[in-house]
């Protein structure tokens, strides 16, 4: 049985701020979250937040073109979202793989229950087309969001996401810079109790976790 320990809050807050400036192909840029997480560490697999969070006001376009609430959409479903964006050159894709290789070994019930939700941080390049087509080869089940840049930053941000605008290197590449946490809301509350931070997202981690998570409960 794994045990839970609770960090100190100005070490959760340290811990919070750094996690925000975690991003694919990106070096340690962009600004600290606007709601750092006071936490309870454990020592793998997701991390147990002391406060919860409320699922942001999203409304955004999905692949279809068609508008989505997030919160309606979503209402009573354990839910996944992540943020970031399909030219990621490798966090974002491997992240959203670890997912779906960890959901194809849960139950077809449970597999219906549980929505997985991608909002790019890239919405310029990531039109519903694009973000349909690279999803479909992650799981066709899965929900791509785009949308206005600000509407996705200010949502992120409420859930201590940190997302800035893509920016343009000397080569050429353009980078879009986005944290790596991957939140879990509760079907009981629709609040997320459970963080997964880059590296924390393997499938044998998961495995073990999305069916307590389902069910309304913390890993």
């Amino acid at each position: 049985m794994r045990t839970t320990r609770t960090v100190p809050a100005a070490a959760a807050l340290v811990a919070a701020a750094a996690l925000a400036l975690t991003g694919c192909g990106t070096d340690a840029g962009g600004k600290a979250a606007d709601k750092p997480a006071t936490v309870e560490k454990q020592e793998k697999g997701g991390t147990v937040l002391d406060q919860p969070f409320d699922k942001p006001d999203l409304t955004l376009t999905d692949t279809r073109g068609d508008k989505y609430d997030f919160i309606e959409e979503t209402k009573g479903h354990p839910t996944l979202l992540y943020f970031g964006y399909t030219n990621c050159p490798d966090v974002c894709p491997l992240t959203m793989s670890n997912i779906a290789v960890a959901k194809s070994k849960l139950s077809k019930e449970e597999q219906k229950k549980l929505r997985v939700v991608f909002v790019t941080t890239d919405p310029e390049r990531d039109t519903p087309e694009e973000l349909g087509k690279w999803l479909r080869g992650q799981d066709p089940s899965f929900i791509g969001l785009t949308g206005d840049f600000d509407t996705i930053q200010a949502g992120a941000r409420s859930l201590g996401v940190s997302v800035e605008p893509s920016y343009k290197k000397k080569n050429g590449d353009i980078v879009s810079t986005h944290g790596a946490q991957v939140l879990a809301f509760s079907p009981k509350d629709d609040k997320a109790h459970v963080l997964y931070t880059e590296g924390n997202t393997d499938p044998k981690i998961l495995d073990g976790e999305l069916p307590q998570i389902i069910k309304g409960e913390n890993p």
